[in-house]
């Protein structure tokens, strides 16, 4: 019951606010219609004229919010003027009718407008009391004669309370732009977050699990030959194994992805427990990508130089894997069972890995690529100020060569350490 007995002041309150021309016509009629019945019942013979010109001074209040100042200037006038012609015996126009016109005029109008306006309607009015002589006398039916006094008191009221409401309404429409430019800069940045979480999580997936599609999609296909192909029966049983062994090395490349799959999702899942560490360029992290390359009929030859005191960071040697596993994924998918040179050199401040593989054997066909592998390789090694190369060698292999640099991550890391 409370809640319906508030409610229905702010649905009125909403329901002029969304109507301000009926809500103006209303209140002019109905000051109108209150002002003409007001002078009928206590005025002997008020006459035509003098009861159209009394109600003709509410008529310019439909238009108060659009035109104030003009607003105020005629109902001035029309109060100048019964004044000086005193049409109805006994009755003279109080100041609350001018006080609505001063409210208009200081909240719908500039200041600048509002306040030379107010004064000049305060002159004009006080000035016509004091010719007309109507301060001196009381007229009968009058409550109190009126004075300069009153007019300023009431002025200044009305002004003040209309100039207040006008910074009030400028304060909540300031409230509101900002309220809306900072819900759209949100929903921009919530959509740019969703963006970049969408572009890390596509590469993230395809350096983790492109490698593994890759090789089992390598050994597919030379199962399948092998079984398609006929051999001779000599060497039948022979063909055979050969094709159990590399169907289980496909189920065990599969498992694989599944596993880093599951290890991912983990990591958007923000799982703190059971996570496997992120991948470096140690050799239990390494074993694993070059054995799955060598099972592929690769002939992988690592070497590192990696100074015992070396300290690289974190990042560093997360991008440094992942480049050599899209490098041997790359190698797997375009080259084929190549021979291939994996070469890790690094000190405190650079990390330079190179990856160099034999041309592809002839026959080989190649498993078309996204293209994304290349460019998230570029992004990591921009991320740390420094510069991938790749291209072909003059024998019809290829060679990627990357160096990442710690100057661009070190401050970062001062700072989070600090």
């Amino acid at each position: 019951m409370i809640t319906t007995v508030y409610a229905a002041p702010r649905a009125v309150r909403r329901w002029m606010a969304d109507r301000p021309r009926l809500t103006d016509v209303a209140l002019g009629g109905g000051i109108t219609l209150f002002d003409v019945a007001t002078v009928l019942d206590r005025s002997p013979e008020p006459g035509v004229g003098g009861v159209a010109l009394w109600g003709l001074q509410t008529v310019p209040l439909i238009w108060r919010r659009t035109r104030p100042c003009v607003v105020l200037a005629a109902m001035t006038g029309l109060y100048v003027l019964f004044q000086i012609l005193s049409p109805i015996h006994g009755r003279i126009p109080g100041p609350f009718l001018l006080m609505i016109g001063v409210y208009g005029v200081a909240r719908y109008a500039t200041a600048a407008a509002s306040l030379p306006g107010t004064l000049l309607c305060l002159a004009a009015t006080t000035a016509a009391d004091a010719l007309t002589g109507h301060w001196q006398n009381p007229r009968p039916g009058s409550l109190e004669p009126i004075s300069a006094t009153t007019f300023v008191f009431f002025f200044t009221l009305a002004w003040t309370l209309g100039y207040g409401r006008q910074r009030i309404d400028a304060h909540a429409a300031r409230l509101r732009d900002l309220n809306q430019r900072l819900r759209a800069e949100q929903e921009r940045n919530a959509r740019q977050a969703v963006i970049t979480e969408r572009a890390r999580i596509a590469r993230d997936l395809h350096d983790v699990v492109a490698h593994h599609v890759s090789a089992i999609a390598v050994l597919a296909r030379a199962a399948e030959e092998g079984m398609a192909n006929g051999v001779p029966p000599t060497v039948e049983a022979a063909a055979g194994a050969e094709a159990v062994q590399s169907v289980g090395l496909i189920a065990r490349t599969a498992d694989t992805a599944l596993i880093e799959m599951r290890r991912l999702l983990g990591l958007l899942s923000f799982r703190d427990q059971g996570l496997a560490p992120e991948p470096s360029l140690s050799p239990e992290h390494l074993e694993p990508l070059i054995g799955a390359a060598t099972s592929a009929g690769c002939r992988v030859t690592y070497v590192s130089d990696l100074r015992a005191r070396t300290d690289p960071s974190t990042g560093m040697l997360l991008s440094g894997y992942r480049i050599i596993q899209e490098a041997l994924t790359n190698v797997i998918k375009h080259a084929g069972p190549v021979g291939v040179r994996v070469t890790v050199r690094g000190d405190d401040t650079r990390l330079t890995v190179a990856v160099e593989n034999d041309p592809a054997p002839p026959g080989h066909r190649p498993v078309p690529g996204s293209g994304r592998g290349l460019v998230g390789m570029r992004e990591r090694v921009a991320a740390f100020d420094g510069e991938l190369r790749a291209g072909p060698r003059e024998d019809g292999g290829w060679r990627l060569y990357a160096v990442l640099s710690a100057r661009a991550s070190r401050p970062a890391e001062e700072n989070e350490s600090g």
